[in-house]
């Protein structure tokens, strides 16, 4: 990372919790590796107005927004991009001055297009494929977009069936029960839920008999990076997306947003994995110490 100075150009994620995101290593990885003076910084807000108000005065560049603010932001913004107005939500802030020195402050979201390069990458074919989803908030609403818009059918399923139903008639497309599952012929599974994240690595949001239905299994969480699902779904035969490869892409997308370049992805890659380690060994010796 360069020397942080009088010329140094900010960029950060705001949020609550934010202290223990990935965010800040994959993108000062990115930055470094291409000798930019910028640096990245976890921000945890409350308070949305004085947050954005902070961000134009202190002369912020860029943005990442994550839970619970994707949707509060949005009133505060000069432009919201077609599609994050469509999808509701953003996750990405553009600062920019106008010809007259006032902050322009951009909204995007990346969300989509970092799930569906995760599935490219991994030549996990969309169009014209059923894909279900599990999960009726923010991110299964944008996945399933951008599911949508690669041309693929796209079915919803959810612990709570009225969320569930409510994404699917704003997304039109299918809705099914947890239940039902088994009766559904389907070729992609995703899961946008918390199920199997760290502390309760065994949770599974469908039972493991189920996903021999599917050719590829995908699941956004990445602590651990080998959840349950993925692990019972390589079992069964599966084409398996790890949770890092969609927040990877949809960092890349941002990076391309802030800086008009290209991302050094294998690079920010890289740098998620060892931050991971980390993190893991950060645990492993708090339960030592305790």
């Amino acid at each position: 990372m360069p020397q942080i100075n009088g010329n140094t150009e900010l960029f950060g994620i705001i949020g609550n919790p934010v202290r223990h995101s990935l965010s800040p290593a994959m993108h000062n990885a990115a930055f470094a590796s291409l000798g930019m003076n910028r640096v990245y910084v976890p921000m945890p807000v409350n308070d949305v107005a004085q947050a954005m108000s902070g961000l134009r005065g202190l002369g912020f560049r860029g943005a990442s927004v994550t839970v619970p603010h994707k949707e509060a932001v949005i009133p505060f913004l000069d432009e919201l991009d077609p599609v994050a107005d469509r999808i509701g939500a953003v996750n990405t802030l553009l600062l920019r001055h106008d010809h007259e020195g006032r902050t322009i402050v951009q909204g995007f979201n990346t969300d989509w297009i970092g799930a569906n390069a995760a599935l490219a990458a991994a030549h996990i074919e969309l169009h014209g494929k059923r894909v279900v989803v599990a999960g009726a908030g923010g991110a299964a609403k944008a996945v399933g977009f951008g599911l949508i818009e690669a041309g693929a059918e796209l079915v919803i399923t959810n612990r709570t069936a009225e969320s569930g139903q409510e994404l699917a008639r704003w997304l039109a497309c299918e809705f099914i029960e947890l239940d039902d599952l088994a009766w559904l012929t389907a070729d992609v599974f995703i899961n946008t839920t918390s199920v199997g994240m760290e502390p309760n690595t065994d949770g599974i949001i469908i039972p493991p008999g189920l996903l021999g239905k599917f050719s590829a299994v995908m699941d956004i969480v990445y602590a651990p990076l080998e959840t349950r699902l993925l692990r019972e779904a390589k079992t069964a035969g599966c084409r398996t997306v790890d949770g890092l490869a969609m927040l990877l892409h949809q960092g890349a997308e941002q990076f391309r947003i802030w800086t008009g370049m290209a991302a050094p992805v294998q690079v920010m890659r890289a740098a998620l994995e060892e931050a991971l380690r980390r993190k893991a060994a950060c645990a492993v010796c708090g339960k030592i110490v305790r």
